[in-house]
């Protein structure tokens, strides 16, 4: 849902992740997440995976990954990726926060400087407002 850093030295990210989704499982479980930036041109994945990921071979939602080195998922097609081991977790109400520090991060060949993708690029809204799935388990 969000993503932001938190701290310089060590560099440090967090996450924030609705309590009841099944990626704030595997987070949990697997101690490791990626952010991955995606190209304005194709915003049709964040769409995609506003829904439950279906992970096929090499895919996810038919989109080609390949495992980083804190073994979450990079997508292959991203512009760029943060690949984080996680630290610390806070449990905060509907979403949690994860804490990752950077274990790599990078640009896929030939995409520096691609303008990458934000909210106002896409026609989805989020108006922060606790909807009846938001509910901590």
């Amino acid at each position: 849902s969000w993503v932001t850093q938190v701290s310089m030295d060590p560099v440090l990210v967090a996450i924030s992740v609705d309590a009841s989704a099944v990626t704030n499982r595997l987070i949990r479980d697997g101690g490791s997440f990626s952010v991955n930036l995606w190209d304005q041109s194709d915003t049709r994945v964040f769409v995609k995976f506003s829904k439950p990921a279906v992970k096929d071979g090499d895919t996810l939602n038919g989109r080609p990954i390949r495992e980083g080195v804190s073994g979450a998922p990079i997508f292959e097609e991203a512009v760029a990726f943060i690949d984080c081991r996680v630290v610390n977790t806070v449990e905060l109400g509907s979403h949690d926060l994860f804490i990752g520090e950077i274990v790599d991060v990078g640009f896929h060949d030939g995409r520096e400087g691609t303008p990458v993708a934000g909210m106002s690029d896409t026609r989805m809204k989020y108006g922060g407002v606790l909807r009846e799935g938001h509910k901590r388990q």
